[in-house]
This record gives C-alpha cells, structure tokens and sequence, in this order.
C-alpha cells in the first residue's frame, strides 16, 4: 500500500494539518487515521465508494461534530471541537450536496443575506439593499464574477439547477473563506452544468485566493481539478498522491469497482 502521506508537498507552512484523525460512534469507526497537509493554494480531491467517511471527514473539519481523537489545525490554530460558527469566521466555508439557499428569495438577497451576517449586521439585514449599497456592490461582484449577474433579480427557486448550485458557491464566497469545501458540487447536474462547475473552480482556484477541498463521485471532475488525490476506504486513507499515480494504483479499482482490470468509471 502506498503511505498515505505519499506525494505531499513540502514547501512552505500548509493551510491544514491534520494529523490522526478519527471518529467513532459506538464501536464502528466512521473515519481513522487520517493525516494529511494541505498547501495554501491547493486543490485537494477525497474520493471514495458510499461509506467511506467522506461527509463524516468533512463534517469533523467544519464543527458539524467533535472528534474521538486526532487534531486539526488551519492556519496554525486547533480547531477540532470548535462549533461551526467560529470555523467559518476564521475562513473555512463549505457548501452541501443538497442545494442549501432560500429559494423564495431572489439571487442577490441569497447572497445579501451571506454578506450580512458576515458583515455582523444581522441586526439589520431586513433593510432594503438600497439602504446599504455597500452589501449590494459586493453581492454584485460576486454574481458577476460567477457569470450570475444575469440572475440577480430572478427568485432562487425558478432558476435551473445548475444555477442553484453557483447560487450556493456565491454565498460560500460571501464569507471569504481561504479554505472552500465543495461537497459533491455536480451532483445531479447535466454535462454542461459539470463543465460549467469545472470551469469556475478552476479560474477561482488561479486567482490564489482560494484552497480548496472537493469531494466528488464524477472522476472527470476530479481529474480535471484535483492537485492530489485522497482515497478514503472504510474511513481509512487508502493512499494520497498525485492523480495518475492514484489512478494507476490497483487497490483504489478493487476498492471502488471490486476489480484490478476495469478503469474508474468517468476518468479521462
């Protein structure tokens, strides 16, 4: 088996330190032993077949649940244990693999109401964005810069699912997180739709702003966009390395497809 720290970058102080990471409930083991570093600017995919730990692996990263055992520190501090509010204030932010917006409200009020809350206005947020230019300047900038701008007055709910799902990125962006956690981000979406996804995580992700970490069940997508790889198997990282070296690598097919002979299903 390939050590799971196999093809981890070296230069400079990473984002994310994780260093034996675990969560149990009862006597089953959801994640275990996950250690890894993650590099500012970084694309970092987590793969895995259906129960592999990986809504488990980013629910402990978000605050959504404490772990058994096993540290995380972003940016030098431990956050492992801290609720979901202090996380995303100190810039990790991450999406969901159900559309999570308020689809009676317009676009731009989705992504006003992100920008507020940020902003600590919450006190305020029912004001018309008229009173506050500044929050609708920046949810305008936002729109534009993921190709919504078009959409800033159509309610969230009649928009195409597709849009739905930038909608939600918008409002992951009105946090200004340096760590982005995407989870699933093309499910259910058309090959267009897919392509469109690609396309945004890729430009965000030249800008330098952004880190991200991508779980996905397209290969396409995450051979189009992953740095690195890490394949989670019964909790348990399996190896983390470079694409083609994950690709090529006989214990990820049997672990994903019951066979050494067969290709990942979707990879380039």
């Amino acid at each position: 088996m390939t050590s799971p720290l196999a093809g981890e970058p070296t230069a400079g102080e990473p984002i994310l330190r994780i260093r034996d990471l675990g969560k149990r409930f009862g006597g089953f083991a959801a994640v275990s032993g996950v250690s890894l570093d993650v590099q500012r600017g970084e694309t970092l995919a987590i793969i895995g077949p259906n129960g592999a730990g990986k809504t488990t692996f980013y629910n402990l990263l978000s605050g959504r649940m404490a772990p058994s055992q096993g540290s995380i520190v972003y940016k030098g501090q431990e956050i492992a244990g801290l609720p979901p509010y202090r996380i995303s204030r100190l810039g990790i932010s991450r999406s969901f693999q159900i559309n999570n917006i308020f689809t009676e409200m317009r676009v731009r009020e989705n992504v006003e109401v992100a920008l507020t809350a940020w902003h600590r206005e919450s006190r305020r947020w029912f004001n018309r964005a008229d009173r506050n230019p500044t929050i609708r300047r920046e949810a305008d900038r936002l729109l534009e810069q993921l190709s919504l701008g078009h959409l800033a007055e159509q309610i969230a709910g009649t928009i195409s699912y597709g849009d739905k799902r930038l909608v939600e990125i918008a409002v992951v962006l009105a946090t200004q997180p340096e760590l982005v956690l995407l989870d699933e981000p093309t499910a259910g979406m058309t090959p267009d739709e897919t392509s469109r996804i690609i396309a945004l995580v890729r430009s965000l992700a030249q800008t330098g702003q952004y880190t991200f970490l991508i779980t996905e069940h397209d290969m396409r997508v995450v051979f189009d966009l992953a740095d690195r790889i890490l394949v989670l198997h019964h909790g348990s990282p399996l190896i983390l390395d470079a694409p083609a070296v994950v690709r090529a690598n006989p214990e990820v097919r049997r672990a994903y497809l019951g066979s050494e002979d067969v290709e990942m299903a979707g990879a380039p």
